[in-house]
């Protein structure tokens, strides 16, 4: 076991059911669609093709769930309230993406609408040498009742 880990365990753990708030607003461009299209060689026409897709119950192009979903690294930065205790970090080698518990794609994103990531502590485990934090997110389109996406997310805070 890890001292660091060990240490930095419990102020993780006060974290547990917190709203850690809500980042800034992020517009999707049809540009960042095409690329991820490209990246991802998925050039189904409801994402690229603005003209075929008006005829859709969209009325135009939408993200690619696996887009949103990718943003969350980005969205998820502006997601904490206030300044973490810098002693959970003690000892930090580094934090990986350890993997999803869940992830729904609960609403289409229309190309030019804008989203924010909203985040909620929701479990944190101790292990041999790391700590797994799962936040809960929502990721909101503005002026949409549902939200784009909610996904749990493990982050694996690996400490020497």
């Amino acid at each position: 076991m890890s001292e660091a880990a060990a240490n930095a365990f419990p102020l993780f753990q006060a974290d547990v059911g917190n709203d850690e708030g809500t980042g800034e607003w992020f517009e999707v461009t049809q540009d960042q669609i095409d690329r991820f299209a490209d990246v991802t060689h998925d050039h189904q026409f409801i994402h690229v093709d603005p003209e075929a897709a008006k005829n859709t119950p969209f009325g135009t192009t939408i993200a690619h769930g696996f887009l949103t979903l990718s943003m969350l690294t980005h969205l998820s930065a502006g997601a904490t309230s206030g300044t973490p205790d810098p002693a959970r970090f003690a000892g930090l080698l580094m934090g990986i993406n350890y993997g999803f518990d869940k992830v729904r794609f609960v609403n289409p994103v229309k190309v030019g609408s804008r989203v924010r990531a909203r985040a909620v502590t929701k479990d944190v485990v101790l292990k041999v040498g790391a700590i797994d934090v799962t936040r809960s997110f929502t990721v909101e389109i503005e002026g949409e009742e549902k939200p784009a996406l909610v996904a749990d997310w493990i982050t694996r805070m690996v400490y020497g």
